[in-house]
């Protein structure tokens, strides 16, 4: 594959989803490699976003390596580094109680930040894509935001689905915050995955480039 002589001048760098857009299920989607091969010879700059919390920046690579696409850890980005760096900016010294799967608890417990399922010391309830979301959980959210009136709804993403190979998918973060906001009558505060500005700002962190000179490609407008 070959770029048209004007790739280079249009764009300073290039920020690719993965699932959906490189690769889907366990398999490279067409022409990803080729593409991808283009762009590292001419020495332009990539990275990869996910708004999936479900996995480690490592297990990306791993992926990634795995499917023949050579890839560091800085050049990777994903809802759990955006959520991390979004409390540590806006809500330092929060307590917070993830609905989410071991990777962002893990890099939460990381970053120092406390976490609770007291429902009066909550002040963030983060919804997530969580595959052991419980009637428990929702309990908890629920106590902290409407009961104790003190915390506020955040989410790592809002995919309503995760699509998988076959045409089938499951239920993502947009099924729990649907959840919490319809039993607590609260309405989300913010969402740090895409299409949220940070999560573009957090993948290009250490580049010196323009955001308005960055293409991102997607396979879904909404995230």
């Amino acid at each position: 594959m070959t770029l048209s002589p004007r790739g280079s001048e249009l764009y300073d760098a290039y920020v690719f989803d993965l699932d959906g857009t490189i690769y889907l299920g366990e398999d490279l989607l067409p022409g990803a490699a080729e593409l991808l091969g283009e762009l590292r010879r001419r020495d332009l700059p990539v990275r990869f976003l996910s708004n999936n919390p479900t996995k480690s920046l490592e297990q990306y690579v791993h992926k990634l390596t795995g499917l023949g696409l050579a890839a560091d850890l800085e050049e990777v980005t994903n809802t759990v580094v955006a959520m991390v760096r979004w409390l540590q900016a806006e809500h330092p010294g929060a307590v917070v109680f993830p609905i989410a799967e071991q990777p962002l608890i893990d890099a939460l417990t990381a970053a120092g930040i406390e976490i609770s399922d007291d429902p009066a010391r909550i002040d963030v309830v983060i919804a997530s894509y969580d595959r052991t979301f419980a009637y428990a959980k929702l309990q908890v959210a629920f106590d902290a935001i409407w009961f104790h009136e003190r915390a506020i709804l955040v989410t790592t993403n809002p995919d309503r689905y995760c699509p998988f190979p076959g045409g089938r998918g499951e239920p993502d973060a947009a099924a729990v915050v649907a959840a919490i906001e319809a039993c607590t009558s609260t309405t989300l505060a913010k969402n740090v995955g895409k299409p949220d500005p940070a999560m573009v700002r957090a993948a290009l962190a250490g580049l010196d480039v323009d955001l308005g000179r960055c293409v991102m490609v997607g396979d879904r407008l909404g995230t």
